[in-house]
């Protein structure tokens, strides 16, 4: 559900506001916890389908900061962002089989080459563009590369290969002061994981956009990139950065120079209840009013 680890990164309804910021940075990385007990639906291909769940946690503690459950089918994505999980706070929260993912939800439609974003409290919707993120790809690399911080500009790259080490089923990559750690599984098909690594690329961007601060999306690209070419999905992800340095130390950058992690579990298929859910979804889609991305993003701040 946006690490940087930067989805798991992903961003909830405006009581949640904080974790707006950790969700869209780990969307990149958001998994399944489903239950073995509840059936897949007949009606979606496995080889089309994916479900996923995230769990972010942050200073290695046992509760989750952030949850979302994604749904991939039909080439398009759906984020559901949890909206009480910074309320409840406790190992008591509702469970991942519960219709606890209310708060915002993001399509990613590359069909369409958008993201929308849906608020189903407030009623509203808004989209940005593949066009807007691209411009913001070129802009964040021109100005991480000429940054005094070392940090900053290795994370500007392009050239990552001499950071990265790889070994059975684990993707580090290593820079000044910051440290990515990734544990993968096979993918379903070759499909999949480039359907996995165009949303974990467009939800890193988005949360460049919407919440900037913090260490560029580039370590991350290159990584989504090697995971999609082995034909491998993303079960866990760390980010640990040292916090000595000249890190901006706005809200999320202090919680990036401890510790992230987010917890993944994926499944190829959908569930009945899974396809509800997107039904609802589509009908709030149909409802909403659409404003501009000012407009949305400002109200969430009141």
């Amino acid at each position: 559900m946006t690490f940087y680890t930067e989805s798991m990164v992903h961003v909830v309804i405006t009581q949640c506001h904080w974790s707006r910021h950790l969700l869209r940075t780990f969307y990149i990385l958001s998994t399944v916890l489903f239950s073995f007990g509840q059936a897949v639906c007949a009606g979606a291909k496995d080889n089309d389908t994916l479900r996923v769940e995230t769990e972010v946690f942050a200073d290695r503690k046992d509760v989750p900061i952030a949850r979302s459950l994604t749904l991939f089918s039909s080439k398009v994505a759906w984020d559901f962002l949890d909206a009480a999980t910074l309320d409840k706070k406790s190992p008591d929260s509702k469970s991942a089989d519960s219709d606890s993912f209310d708060g915002e939800i993001i399509l990613h439609d590359p069909t369409r080459e958008r993201v929308l974003l849906i608020d189903p409290l407030r009623k509203v919707k808004t989209s940005v563009d593949s066009i807007q993120l691209e411009r913001l790809r070129i802009s964040l690399s021109k100005w991480a590369r000429t940054s005094d911080d070392k940090l900053i500009c290795w994370a500007g790259g392009p050239h990552f290969d001499s950071s990265v080490h790889e070994s059975v089923n684990t993707i580090e990559l290593v820079g000044p002061r910051a440290q990515y750690r990734i544990e993968v599984t096979d993918a379903p098909t070759q499909k999949i994981a480039n359907q996995y690594r165009q949303f974990a690329d467009t939800a890193i961007l988005l949360r460049a956009l919407l919440h900037p601060g913090g260490i560029p999306p580039f370590p991350r690209l290159e990584l989504n990139k090697r995971i999609a070419s082995e034909v491998k999905l993303p079960t866990s992800v760390t980010l640990q950065i040292d916090p000595r340095g000249s890190l901006i130390t706005s809200g999320l950058s202090s919680v990036m120079q401890r510790h992230l992690h987010s917890t993944h579990r994926i499944h190829p298929g959908l569930r009945a209840d899974d396809l509800q859910r997107i039904a609802d979804a589509e009908a709030c889609m149909a409802i909403a009013e659409e404003v501009s991305l000012a407009a949305y993003t400002e109200t969430e701040k009141k």
